[in-house]
């Protein structure tokens, strides 16, 4: 942890030493007590002056580059982004919001000054001339690989400007944890909940409406009332203790902007839709004696020009890792190949959802490569698969199973080669019972 007062060794690592600076060798004739000795004074001068230079640099400015202990117990460098004056404490008594530079803007945090080494403190830079400096000195190939990296954080749809716009508004986490079922669960990111929930850090949800309040005594009045005990729409699937409901926006406005603040929470790069009108909302549950529990969700537009069969997806933090989020994917694409049509989410994705789609997409492409014998063409795969063709294209280009001959591209499909992909796309998540699915495409409905 950094330490307000600096030891006894030099700014440039050496020894202090005494009188005419020298260090003494082993067989040199040690100093006379009758000698003045400046050892003793030198430490405490050096240290006052340490201290006074730390103290002149307080409070930090927002901008400024520092390394801040983490709850692993290291120092991780962070880059200051807001600051708020402490209500008890001096002049300097600041608590500051950093983001971890190494990590997802999810890991940005409120920390105190304590937690901050000092003696890493950067000046702050202009970013723009910064930038400027950076660019210059990169090689083209290094400037496609930060290009690369940031369309996998999910904003590749966002220029420069509007992805600097999004990050000055969402800057700063404004809930830092909220109460759902039986969980207390931390937020990753800025959710723009109405003026009069500012000043709150923890808000209480309704599991079953998604009503949100500031206190525990109100949640525990309002599940007095309550009398859902499960999303209000109609349920489409149920396979054991798994239930998918889907959720009318324009039906059920409060629900759907309710799951939008919450969902944002946990999401980076969505814009909230308000008009929930022309949005679909279908809520994955596991269901007990008390109720159906939302584990996550996925959107869709009733109508999309551009063949979007998802327009969110998410999977809560407590019920991540248990394959949920692809069976929302595989779900999606089987209401998809009801529908007679090919789907792709909506872009951008997010870093987790990426992940997710890609894993998916290799796992159904090759699958069916192993199976099939002859030849296949990707349109053939895209009408079996209901994923769009340029999905399927970008993905087989990815695992080098493509190559472009004589004006087409053509699979190259070696069974050794499949199965090392396979492996290394992981287990699938839980499988879609296309016999319990029971649902009528939205344009039928109307």
């Amino acid at each position: 942890m950094g330490s307000l007062v600096t030891p006894t060794s030099g700014e440039d690592g050496s020894t202090p030493v005494a009188g005419n600076g020298k260090a003494h060798a082993a067989d040199e004739v040690p100093l006379q007590p009758t000698e003045p000795v400046e050892m003793a004074s030198a430490a405490p001068l050096e240290s006052d002056k340490s201290k006074r230079r730390r103290m002149a640099m307080l409070p930090l400015e927002v901008g400024t580059r520092v390394l801040c202990r983490w709850r692993d117990g290291k120092f991780h460098p962070v880059k200051v982004i807001e600051r708020r004056k402490m209500q008890t404490g001096g002049p300097n008594d600041y608590e500051y919001y950093v983001h971890y530079t190494e990590f997802n803007r999810r890991l940005d945090e409120w920390v105190k000054l304590e937690q901050l080494d000092l003696d890493s403190v950067e000046a702050v830079v202009d970013e723009k001339v910064e930038d400027k400096v950076t660019s210059l000195k990169m090689t083209r190939h290094q400037k496609r690989k930060i290009d690369e990296t940031h369309v996998e954080e999910g904003h590749e749809e966002l220029d420069a400007a509007s992805l600097r716009e999004h990050e000055e508004f969402t800057k700063v986490k404004n809930i830092a944890t909220i109460e759902l079922g039986r969980y207390e669960i931390e937020t990753w990111y800025f959710s723009p909940f109405p003026p009069e929930y500012n000043d709150c850090l923890k808000l209480y949800f309704c599991e079953f409406c998604l009503n949100f309040m500031k206190r525990k005594e109100q949640l525990q009045r309002h599940m007095r009332k309550c009398d859902l005990k499960h999303p209000p729409g109609d349920e489409i699937y149920r396979s054991g203790t798994l239930s998918m409901f889907e959720v009318d926006g324009k039906k059920n406005k409060i629900y759907g902007q309710n799951l939008c603040y919450l969902a944002k929470l946990f999401l980076d790069h969505k814009t909230l839709y308000y008009d929930v009108d022309l949005f679909l909302f279908y809520v994955l549950c596991e269901c007990d004696d008390r109720g159906c529990h939302m584990v996550g969700y996925f959107s869709k537009e009733k109508h999309s020009e551009e063949s979007y069969n998802l327009a969110c997806i998410l999977t809560l933090p407590p019920y991540q890792r248990k394959g949920y989020g692809k069976f929302l994917i595989a779900f999606s694409y089987e209401l998809s190949k009801k529908e007679g049509k090919v789907g792709t989410p909506e872009r951008p994705l997010s870093d987790l959802g990426l992940l997710s789609y890609r894993g998916y997409w290799t796992r159904v492409l090759l699958d069916i490569l192993k199976k099939h014998k002859g030849n296949i063409s990707i349109k053939e795969l895209s009408d079996m698969t209901a994923i769009k063709a340029e999905d399927i294209l970008t993905t087989l280009q990815s695992l080098e199973l493509i190559q472009y001959r004589k004006g087409q591209h053509v699979i190259c499909a070696d069974p050794k080669v499949l199965d090392r992909h396979l492996k290394a796309a992981g287990r699938g998540g839980l499988d879609v019972d296309v016999s319990k699915l029971i649902w009528t495409p939205y344009k039928e409905q109307g």
